[in-house]
């Protein structure tokens, strides 16, 4: 991975009210972490964060952060985005050295049409979106491609059927499926399944019903349990019987 010069400049503010008045004026806080250096709070310019991160292929980004003078090599950790507007909120950065092997979670992106998608009608399942990997910062992938043009209909295609780009380490549970082509529904399926929506719905109905004709119990019998209302009914019966 090729690293990416950027600007950052020292930050000041640190309370709520300070980092709200910093991005309205066109600048968003981050902060560089390193192994052996305390964090570090910096502030970038807003336009020039967003084009970056809208011009990478992930979110896997090696920069050489220009902080004033000093130059730090550093990966993009994490990016906060507004819910709403998508705006940058907040980066975090890893400082890194040359030399130093670093591990990182990258994109998987299919390449070609399935041949039992394109002949047979299956349907082609992401089932891993992201790999981790190891290398050193250099040889860091922004995306793995992985080719599915012979993945037929049935198969899948494993952590261990991917082929790690030059001197990068994909880890994880080697027999973990990646992409599978899982075969198409058939008309009796779908057919069976449409009919089992109603017959539940069915069930539903009968049972709201009965429950709302079950007789109510009265005023004074509410809490009772049902072999005290029947002693009390026969007291009352007896009663009657002796006038």
């Amino acid at each position: 991975m090729k690293s990416v010069p950027l600007n950052a400049f020292p930050r000041q503010a640190v309370r709520r009210g300070e980092v709200k008045k910093l991005r309205s004026t066109g600048r968003v806080p981050g902060v560089v972490y390193g192994r052996n250096t305390k964090p570090t709070n910096v502030e970038l310019n807003h336009v020039e964060i967003r084009n970056l991160m809208h011009h990478s292929a992930s979110e896997n980004v090696l920069v050489d952060l220009a902080v004033n003078s000093a130059k730090r090599l550093a990966l993009v950790q994490d990016v906060q985005h507004h819910p709403l507007s998508g705006a940058i909120l907040h980066v975090d950065f890893h400082e890194v050295a040359e030399n130093e092997m670093v591990t990182v979670s990258v994109p998987v992106e299919s390449t070609g049409e399935a041949v039992g998608v394109k002949t047979g009608g299956g349907v082609l399942e992401h089932v891993l979106f992201k790999l981790k990997v190891r290398a050193l910062p250099k040889d860091l992938p922004e995306v793995i491609a992985v080719d599915v043009t012979s993945l037929e209909i049935g198969k899948s295609l494993h952590i261990s059927d991917i082929t790690a780009p030059p001197g990068v380490e994909i880890l994880g549970e080697k027999k973990a499926v990646v992409l599978s082509v899982a075969a198409p529904i058939t008309e009796a399926e779908e057919a069976a399944a449409t009919a089992a929506g109603p017959a539940t719905a069915d069930v539903e109905m009968i049972k709201e019903k009965k429950e709302d004709g079950a007789e109510a119990p009265a005023a004074g019998d509410k809490g009772k349990p049902a072999a005290e209302k029947k002693d009390a009914k026969a007291g009352a019966e007896k009663k009657e019987a002796k006038k």
